[in-house]
């Protein structure tokens, strides 16, 4: 139970964002930075849908969970700078807001897109910057939820294209903690409220 509730904010913004706003197709490699958040973990799974070389950046603890759901390689952030690998990518997807332009710029190929899901006025000043010159853009934007959209990832779930990760469930009554969990960076996928329905009338 409770699975339903934990799709489509992370679904729906990550098929968005590598979709519309990141232009992906067959053959692209893609890095997600925050790869088992809960956007993460549906960028990872659709980006291979889309048959994207798909790299995956976590903690140590998260790895294992970031390979299974079809990562091809993975990035240990604790132990590893990615922009220092000399690896360059055609989509930077930042989902957790920990990177920037300036740093991820020779990461990116020449007509490399970075998409930020967090995002504040250096972010938009850089999109702005880099419409206007230069090959590498910088993508912000918001995921609007459609009818259309909520079909695709229906069918996706459906055909077993892509599932749900849920870290942990909490009561109503304990928001507050699920929010302290949260706040604390290591979730996996989702952490999902549950809501108990009386039948009494």
């Amino acid at each position: 139970m409770g699975g339903a509730a934990a799709i489509p904010f992370g679904a729906l913004s990550a098929l968005v964002f590598l979709r519309d706003m990141g232009k992906i197709q067959g053959g692209r490699k893609v890095l997600v930075n925050g790869a088992s958040g809960a956007v993460g973990v549906y960028s990872v799974q659709l980006a291979k849908h889309f048959g994207a070389d798909v790299t995956g950046v976590s903690s140590t603890a998260n790895l294992d969970l970031v390979k299974s759901l079809g990562a091809d390689g993975v990035i240990d952030y604790t132990q590893e700078d990615f922009t220092k690998s000399g690896e360059t990518y055609d989509i930077i997807f930042d989902t957790v807001g920990t990177t920037s332009f300036s740093r991820c710029k020779d990461s990116l190929t020449e007509k490399g897109r970075h998409l930020f899901l967090v995002f504040g006025l250096r972010e938009i000043l850089q999109m702005l910057w880099t419409s206007m010159a230069g090959s590498r853009k910088v993508v912000i934007g918001v995921a609007a939820d459609t009818k259309e959209d909520l079909l695709v990832i229906k069918d996706l779930l459906d055909a077993g294209s892509i599932k749900p990760v849920i870290d942990r469930r909490y009561p109503l009554e304990q928001t507050a903690e699920a929010h302290r969990y949260v706040d604390k960076g290591h979730k996996k996928g989702a952490v999902v409220i549950m809501v108990e329905h009386s039948n009494q009338g």
